[in-house]
Formats: structure tokens, sequence, C-alpha cells
């Protein structure tokens, strides 16, 4: 095996502990304050500690993950503070990315943001309403066709998705949620950049103070 095939598979298997890691965290699998312990990690998958330790920075720069001193690697709390943090990070750069690609916003991208509202709209799963949420936001975002900062919202929208898993009980977010999509969509048809803009924001800012509130509440 050469050098490059070295690292390529290194890295292949660093994106698959994440991605697991990951999926385990948003679904509450692991639990708030619950310690990840690379050893143990190491064997699960078969790997060495280093895509291990790459895998765990990754999940640090989503706010997935934290290293504390003397306490080692955890997953990260859920913190109202943060809810709020990241929303409106997610605010300001998904309307900076629709903003960017309005341009380019052509008619196969607004079928997709109608398609991931039928899908939502037909399942109460939480699961696939959050991944259908996603759809349709990289639908009226992806045209800017900013690689970094797409990936900069998808971090983001990760880390939302753990608020949305470990609240959703107690919201009654499906309904109002679709409104606003459908909104946002109907403002984009029409070619009303402004009023999209706003809706985007309002709609992104509103369901991270609902879910800060419910994680204060439960405290």
């Amino acid at each position: 095996m050469s050098f490059q095939d070295e690292n390529e598979a290194g890295a292949s298997l660093t994106s698959r502990i994440a991605r697991s890691l990951s999926q385990r965290i948003l679904t509450g699998a692991l639990a708030p304050g619950a310690a990840v312990r690379q050893d143990h990690v190491a064997a699960e998958f078969g790997a060495s500690h280093v895509p291990v330790r790459e895998a765990f920075r990754t999940l640090e720069a989503q706010g997935l993950l934290v290293s504390e001193p003397r306490r080692g690697v955890r997953v990260a709390p859920l913190e109202p503070g943060l809810v709020l943090e990241v929303t409106a990070m997610r605010a300001a750069l998904e309307v900076l990315a629709l903003r960017r690609g309005f341009p380019r916003l052509a008619a196969p991208d607004l079928e997709e943001a109608a398609a991931a509202i039928a899908e939502s709209e037909t399942s109460d799963a939480v699961l696939v309403w959050e991944a259908a949420n996603r759809r349709f936001h990289h639908a009226i975002t992806a045209p800017c066709g900013m690689q970094r900062l797409l990936a900069t919202i998808e971090d983001l929208q990760r880390t939302s998705a753990r608020f949305l898993f470990a609240t959703w009980r107690e919201l009654d977010w499906q309904p109002r949620s679709e409104a606003e999509h459908r909104q946002i969509l109907a403002e984009l048809r029409t070619g009303r950049i402004e009023p999209a803009a706003q809706a985007l924001e309002t709609h992104i800012l509103e369901a991270g103070k609902a879910l800060a509130t419910k994680l204060l509440a439960s405290r």
C-alpha cells in the first residue's frame, strides 16, 4: 500500500468512526456527560488510536464532544446557551448562503425543497423528519456554491439536531416548522428574496428559542 493509500484509508476510517459516534450522540444513545474512551472506541473499530483521536477532534469541533482535564473526553452537555449560540450562527450563515445563491436558485432546487416538505409531512418519526428538514435547508442554500460555508452550516445543523432529538416529545414542532418552510418556499418561487431571507432567519431563531426554553425547564 502506498503512502497516499494509507492516508486515504486512515481518513476513511476516521470518517466512519466520527459518523458512528455522531449518530449515537444525536439520537441520545450516548447521553450528555457520558465518557467516551479512546481505547474502547479503538477496540470496537479495530483501529489504532490515531484515527480515533482525529474522529474525536472532528466531533469536538462540531460541539458534540468535550475534552476536560482529568475527566477525559465526554459527550457535550445540552446547554440552553449553546442552543441559542448555534441557532444564531445558523441563522446568520444560512441567510448568507441563501442570499449568495439566490441568483442561481433554479426550478430543480425549488422542486427538491418542495419534495423535502412533502416527505416531512408523511411521517411522524423524528429521524425521518429531521433528515427531510436538512434536505429542505440544503436545497435552498446549496446554490451558493460556497463549500466551506455549507460545511460549517452542516456542522451546525448536526448540533441543532441533537437538541431537537432531546426535546421533540415536548414540542409541537412539526406543523409550525412545515408551515414556515412553505412560507419560505412561496417567497422564493415568486422571486422575493428579502421576505424569504427574513422568514428563514426568524424560522431558525424561533426554533432555537423554543428548544432552549424546553432544555431550561427540564433542568
